[in-house]
């Protein structure tokens, strides 16, 4: 029942970057270039994705289980230490220059947007050096 539900949900989510045009590079660059023909769109996407994780979002802060009662392994830290800012530049300067983040990316592989794969090797890569790197 887990995986059927796993697979609906997930179905549902890629359904919904689709629709949104969160999948679409094009759409996410237009979002992010402020400074020339900003698309403003995706700020009502976002905020509808907000509006919708709002209420899970606090249940789980106060009941970290699942649906079936299995422990949801929350972070702990508060701090904004170097590594979050590391972290979250890298992110932000690929979704930049890439117009791709980890879940559209897949979609787009779906789609047969072969491009997709270019940015999922170095997506891989980057983990395995964190992973390297973190067991230092």
């Amino acid at each position: 029942m887990k995986n059927a539900l796993a697979f609906v949900f997930g179905s549902l989510f890629a359904l919904g970057l689709l629709v949104s045009g969160m999948s679409n590079p094009e759409k996410v660059l237009g979002f992010l270039d402020i400074f020339g023909q900003w698309d403003i769109s995706l700020m009502f996407v976002m905020m509808g994705a907000i509006i919708v994780a709002i209420l899970p979002f606090q249940k789980a802060i106060r009941n970290p289980k699942t649906i079936f009662g299995e422990e949801i392994s929350l972070p702990i830290s508060t701090q904004i230490d170097k590594k979050l800012i590391v972290g979250s530049t890298l992110f932000g300067v690929g979704w930049g220059i890439a117009g791709i983040c980890p879940a559209p990316a897949i979609t787009l592989i779906g789609l047969g947007y072969s491009q997709a794969w270019y940015f999922i090797g170095a997506m891989l890569l980057g983990m395995f050096l964190h992973r390297l790197w973190s067991e230092r």
